[in-house]
């Protein structure tokens, strides 16, 4: 069959590369791939709720003794957890305050899935259950590890109902702080959502001047979402994923879905401007801010997959669910937008002018190069100040503290803490396999005789071989005694088969797992990061300094974590409470993500400089036209980001609040200090040295080497916009001709050409 002249003439013309075909076909088969994408969102969102209802609300150290310990009561006690009442406001024994709550003790009893009821007038006698001052009690609730949540609820409504004159009933315990994080969570993942997309979308309205052009990056962003939705769905079934990480997933998915939508719709205006129609733009665009959009993606993975090294369940679930949050977006941006691009593009104008050579990045690089020496020591020294109170950061398990303060679980767990100090949770527990007699003698001639122990509550048995014994410490339940205390009791375990559980033990597994799994984790991230950017650049001297900077930014974002979350800073402000230190677990998915997306950026700039540097500019100048094409990309990217992560961190729980918080600073800081300052100041130090490479290494990037940019071909006239004429760099409009191609001069004019660069 021979092909009728358009066609011919469209594939002698078309752009090369799977990622050019690709969109090519999205632009042909644009109702099937939308279809497919609605499907995908209608699904995520029918969904949604489920995802976060089969999630789990507490986090263990892997393998380590406290999880174990745990593991083991939890399979020989039949209760799943508690719901206790805090009945207040009245003395102990008033009668009308004893009939009151023993009526619902004998109700509550008698519904299904409870294991056991205690109150503070069982056995005639005040108990733990009493309040220091005699003016309370509470009721605690034990429920069966096959209660539903209908029957959890139940029980609540009943013990809401405790009434007697002036009494307060607030109704709380650990089932109750499960449910309550689960919701909340939910909640601010909605409210993040719905803060963030109309803000992005007027910011996008800016930048691109246009509605349809600005509307692209949203809808993507959306349609991500959801089959971020759906993927953690399926690996809610595979594994326990941590109520925590999926607005942690889902802010990632967010962020990047707008910056990849963003270069994409970015890279087809200027296509457009050049001359092209909008199915010629469409492939050019695939194929160029496409593949920068699949590098970035990779360098992310592989931040993320430095996770998979720790035994921790949060780290793991984290890892997959974020692996899986970074492929959907890049296929959403891959195969979404060039759809829509199909539907809309004609709609979307195309730049009045290029992006001219002079600007306000190029002249600040040149600034930074006539001071390249002094501006690099500031910004190191700003930096290392920045990160340095994360040399004093605690590490602690908030429990209901991450809640807000109005809710009841968080108000009960205060109560309790506060005037019930024989009921509130111990802050060290020892699991002990033998009989209860052994246990009291372990407790007795062993616990009870260290250093640091406040105090030992009765030995409390499980079933016949299974005992725990409660110790207190003196100080701060989660600091430093507590943490000794704990490491003391593994030392001494008095010749029975222990395991030291709780939170001071939960923290003390933490902690080793960071130190000695850390390194490893780092250096996987590190060694994989420096090859992906040895094979964009070819040199080994970028790499090493992207890694060290990305470093110090990370630096400066985990200091600020410091400062606001365990020492206050601006608390009031953000709206909660400090709990003297930090989530357990945070700092290091905070190292993951931000690393991630300050390599993110890293290769939206080097891959401009890389290319110029290819097409013959000094590395001088290479820097400044480098900046000034992808500074204003940069900026914008680094804004919605920001809006993003800010978003998340308005919500309640203090866990998202943390992310959203760290994250910003990470990005505002990476986007600004780092790539406009400190880049170009190492960059001038180092010159032509820049792009070193030992004689074997070179010969192995020649062979094998991820080039950012390709080799289109010439926009052809019969291409162009209806009316208008290719800009010329300075932005004086130029008519191409047909089969022409535009040079790329060595200096510093017009440096229009037919490579084009892969950074969008």
């Amino acid at each position: 069959m021979r092909l009728n002249a358009t066609t011919e003439h469209h594939l002698a013309t078309a752009a090369p590369g799977r990622l050019a075909a690709l969109g090519r076909f999205c632009h042909r088969h644009r109702r099937w791939v939308l279809a497919f994408w609605v499907a995908v969102l209608a699904l995520g969102v029918l969904i949604g709720g489920r995802v976060f209802e089969g999630s789990v609300t507490h986090t263990s150290s892997g393998g380590a003794e406290s999880a174990r310990g745990d593991a083991i009561v939890a399979a020989a006690d039949p209760s799943a957890g508690s719901i206790t009442a805090v009945v207040g406001g009245r003395p102990v024994d008033d009668q009308a305050v004893r009939t009151a709550v023993t009526g619902a003790a004998q109700d509550i009893a008698k519904l299904p899935g409870v294991l056991s009821v205690a109150d503070a007038y069982q056995g005639g006698q005040p108990s733990a259950l009493t309040a220091v001052d005699g003016n309370g009690s509470l009721v605690n609730v034990r429920m069966t590890d096959s209660a539903t949540t209908a029957q959890q609820e139940a029980v609540g409504q009943r013990l809401a109902q405790i009434q007697a004159p002036g009494t307060q009933v607030k109704v709380g315990g650990d089932l109750v702080v499960q449910q309550e994080v689960k919701s909340q969570t939910q909640s601010d993942t909605t409210f993040g959502e719905i803060v963030t997309l109309p803000l992005t979308l007027v910011v996008m309205v800016l930048v691109f001047g246009g509605l349809a052009a600005a509307s692209l990056p949203v809808i993507g962003a959306v349609a991500s979402v959801g089959g971020a939705l759906l993927a953690m769905f399926g690996f809610s079934h595979l594994m326990d994923l941590d109520t925590s990480v999926l607005p942690i997933a889902t802010v990632l998915g967010l962020g990047l879905s707008i910056d990849y939508a963003l270069l994409m719709v970015n890279r087809f205006r200027e296509e457009r401007g050049h001359g092209s129609s909008p199915a010629a733009a469409i492939e050019r665009t695939a194929a160029t801010a496409g593949r920068t959009v699949a590098f970035s993606g990779l360098t992310v993975a592989v931040a993320l997959s430095g996770l998979f090294v720790f035994t921790s369940p949060v780290f793991s679930a984290v890892a997959a669910a974020g692996v899986s949050v970074v492929v959907i977006a890049v296929l959403a941006a891959l195969t979404l937008v060039p759809a829509l691009l199909g539907f809309a593009g004609h709609r979307i104008k195309p730049p009045k002018h290029s992006e001219p050579d002079e600007g306000f990045f190029a002249r600040t690089v040149r600034k930074v190069q006539r001071r390249a020496v002094p501006v690099a020591l500031v910004c190191v020294a700003l930096l290392m100040a920045a990160g340095a109170p994360f040399l004093g950061a605690d590490m602690r398990s908030t429990g209901a503290a991450a809640l807000p303060n109005g809710s009841a679980g968080r108000q009960v767990a205060d109560i309790v803490k506060a005037d019930y100090p024989q009921a509130a949770p111990a802050p060290v527990t020892v699991v002990v396999r033998g009989s209860e007699q052994a246990a009291a003698q372990y407790a007795d001639q062993v616990v009870a005789k260290l250093p640091g122990v406040a105090g030992v509550r009765a030995v409390q048995p499980v079933d016949a071989q299974l005992s725990t014994v409660e110790v207190l410490v003196h100080g701060d339940p989660q600091g430093s005694a507590a943490k000794q205390v704990v490491n003391e009791l593994r030392d001494h375990r008095g010749g029975l088969e222990t395991y030291v559980t709780g939170d001071a033990a939960s923290v003390v597994d933490f902690q080793h797992e960071l130190t000695s799994r850390g390194p490893w984790a780092f250096g996987l991230v590190a060694v994989g990061t420096l090859v992906l950017l040895f094979l964009m650049t070819g040199s080994v001297v970028m790499p090493v300094k992207a890694l060290l900077m990305n470093v110090l930014s990370l630096g400066c974002s985990l200091g600020a974590l410091t400062l606001v979350f365990q020492h206050g800073w601006f608390a009031s402000t953000l709206g909660f409470t400090p709990t003297g230190g930090l989530e357990t677990f945070i700092p290091v998915l905070v190292f993951a993500f931000a690393f991630g997306l300050s390599m993110d950026y890293e290769v939206f700039l080097l891959a401009r400089i890389k290319e110029l540097k290819d097409r013959g500019y000094d590395c001088r100048r290479a820097v400044q036209l480098g900046l000034q094409r992808s500074g204003r990309i940069i900026t914008s990217a680094a804004l919605l980001m920001v809006i993003v992560f800010a978003g998340f961190a308005a919500g309640q729980m203090l866990m998202v609040k943390e992310m959203g918080i760290a994250l910003a600073v990470a990005v505002a800081v990476d986007a600004t200090l780092v790539r406009c300052l400190l880049v170009p100041a190492a960059m001038s130090l180092f010159g032509e040295f820049n792009w070193w490479a030992p004689a074997p290494l070179k010969r192995l990037y020649r062979r094998f080497g991820l080039r950012e940019h390709v080799e289109l071909p010439p926009v052809e006239a019969g291409e162009g916009v209806p009316g208008e004429a290719a800009l010329g760099e300075a932005g004086v409009a130029a008519p191409v001709a047909q089969g022409a191609v535009v040079p790329a001069p060595r200096g510093a004019g017009a440096t229009a050409s037919a490579s084009a660069s892969a950074s969008g």
